[in-house]
């Protein structure tokens, strides 16, 4: 089977969990994606070592990539980095803030010299604003954004379990990357985008955010649903956990009418929610 990327190089300048997302769907979806590290290597090969000894998350975002050590304080290095991109479609960089253009890649210069080059950057509060020029991590955005405190029990705040802004940045990013690939396919010419951790789980908090503007601000209630009912674990008679996610009055009569045995239930709990 042909996969949809086949035929494409992309050059992923990349360390940890967010680049790494994006290039990783690139290459399940065929493209050939080269991953620069630098000499001591991407600091996720060191997170843990449960898989034969590797990392899992290394393991796990850098399936279907080849990996090539480079030294960018080195000139030829550098020279080599310029070839590879020379021939690529894409470029995606996660390098802190301002290291790639003082490497000698600024992406202006890029974009002139490729314009069929798609360049993405993958930063933690974007290209502008004071925050710029910061270094960013998936918890302290989990926090600043609000999404900490909307996350766990009534008693503490808590992180998500996985890295949603690593993640959820590394899936725009392969969004945007697609869209560029279309509009170059009309064109001919490649774009320049940009992708923040910041932007990505902001974009998230919308829904929490117009809550506490009208009035009803999200409380922490574990696994229960600040604007939908059944929804959470409730426990049966005989002591038996069970998870209960209803969406709408028609997946709630039929809860109701099959598995509680009491169609009325459904009726009279329908109509007190719209009073």
């Amino acid at each position: 089977m042909t996969l949809p990327l086949e035929g494409l190089l992309v050059i992923s300048l990349e360390q940890a969990v967010a680049a790494p997302t994006c290039a990783c769907r690139l290459a399940d979806a065929g493209a050939r994606v080269i991953k620069i590290e630098r000499p001591e290597g991407d600091f996720a090969r060191n997170y843990d070592s449960v898989v034969h000894g590797e990392s899992s998350h290394f393991v796990w975002l850098n399936r279907g990539k080849e990996s090539v050590v480079c030294d960018l304080s080195k000139a030829d290095d550098r020279a080599f980095l310029e070839t590879l991109l020379s021939k690529a479609d894409v470029f995606i960089q996660n390098l802190k803030p301002g290291a790639i253009k003082k490497l000698g890649f600024d992406l202006e210069r890029l974009r002139r010299d490729y314009p069929r080059l798609i360049i993405g950057s993958i930063s933690g509060y974007g290209d502008t604003g004071p925050l710029a020029t910061r270094k960013a991590y998936d918890l302290l955005v989990q926090a600043e954004v609000g999404l900490a405190s909307i996350t766990g029990g009534p008693e503490a705040p808590a992180r998500v379990g996985v890295s949603v802004a690593d993640l959820g940045t590394g899936m725009n990013s392969y969004a945007a990357v697609l869209e560029a690939l279309a509009l170059r396919a009309r064109t001919g010419k490649g774009s320049t985008f940009s992708v923040s951790l910041f932007d990505t789980l902001a974009e998230w908090m919308t829904a929490a955010l117009l809550l506490q503007e009208g009035g009803q601000p999200p409380r922490r209630l574990g696994l229960a649903h600040t604007s939908i009912a059944p929804y959470g674990v409730f426990r049966s008679k005989d002591g038996v956990d069970i998870l209960i996610s209803i969406q709408n009055d028609r997946e709630w009569r039929f809860l109701a009418e099959h598995v509680l045995g009491d169609k009325a239930l459904g009726f009279r709990a329908t109509l007190s929610s719209r009073r």
